[in-house]
């Protein structure tokens, strides 16, 4: 059915002060939006991440992130540096920074895209088979070009003077070009000589490279993969609760919990609910 604005031309009259002229009509921007959305290769997991619908608690540090991350939606695409938000699994870390890869869609028509970092360097290498028509400078060229970029999970993928030669271009060139990017990982940001540090995982010359580039985001809060789903959505109650179970029982910050945690928390027997029922219903 026509758009009963513009006729589907795209283009709606109004007049102002007596002088009629067109603008651009809102079906046209929304569908701009959807396209924009459809290209920037959000996963369907995380199609409906937006800053409202993130659960905040009484955390300090989560508290700090949610705001910048605010912020720099709102400010896009007038930024001088991206976000790197640090923390463990299960936080909402990809969460936020697609989050804010849609505002930036949604709010200015920005070209984004998103790439989980092992997934890109799969892609990257499926160009060299001869099967393959694609070739790398296509895969390459609109992660490099385009004006917000998602790099999720960085640090996971297995290391290779391929690996760090590939990612240091994509890096060093959008680095340059200053173009913002966001990047997640799961490695905590510790001093050099600890072997799980993120310096270690990346590599020293990227690791500066990326501080220079980066807003560092670090915080900590609860795995909400834990959460029993059949319990509903968890509230911001359910999450402090969940956040100072999994604290008790000695969650190792960059590191998936422990499996005492994983079977207490399986067979019922931690402690995640307020006294008197589900937190937020009695």
């Amino acid at each position: 059915m026509a758009c009963s604005h513009c006729g589907d031309t795209g283009w709606r009259p109004i007049e102002e002060a007596g002088i009629r002229k067109v603008v651009r009509c809102e079906c046209w921007r929304e569908a701009l939006t959807g396209k924009l959305r459809g290209d920037a290769r959000i996963p369907p997991r995380y199609r409906k991440c937006d800053l409202d619908s993130f659960v905040v608690y009484p955390n300090d540090t989560l508290k700090k992130v949610v705001k910048n991350a605010r912020a720099f939606a709102k400010r896009f695409p007038s930024v001088d540096k991206g976000l790197f938000f640090v923390g463990p699994p299960g936080i909402g870390k990809t969460h936020l920074a697609v989050a804010v890869l849609r505002a930036a869609i949604q709010g200015c028509g920005a070209r984004g895209l998103f790439y989980d970092t092992r997934d890109l360097l799969r892609v990257i290498r499926s160009t060299y088979n001869s099967t393959v028509r694609t070739t790398e400078s296509e895969v390459l060229r609109p992660v490099i070009e385009s004006e917000l970029l998602v790099l999720d999970d960085l640090g996971a993928q297995k290391t290779s003077e391929w690996v760090d030669e590939t990612l240091n271009l994509i890096v060093n060139v959008r680095y340059n070009e200053r173009r913002p990017t966001i990047f997640t990982s799961n490695w905590e940001d510790n001093p050099d000589d600890d072997p799980n540090s993120l310096r270690v995982r990346v590599g020293f010359r990227m690791h500066s490279r990326l501080h220079e580039m980066c807003e560092f985001l670090e915080f900590d809060g609860a795995d909400y993969r834990f959460w029993d789903a059949s319990n509903g959505a968890p509230s911001s109650a359910d999450l402090l609760t969940l956040f100072k179970t999994q604290k008790r029982l000695g969650r190792t910050t960059g590191r998936r919990a422990p499996g005492q945690l994983k079977a207490q928390l399986r067979d019922g027997s931690a402690d995640v609910r307020w006294p008197g029922g589900k937190a937020g219903t009695s």
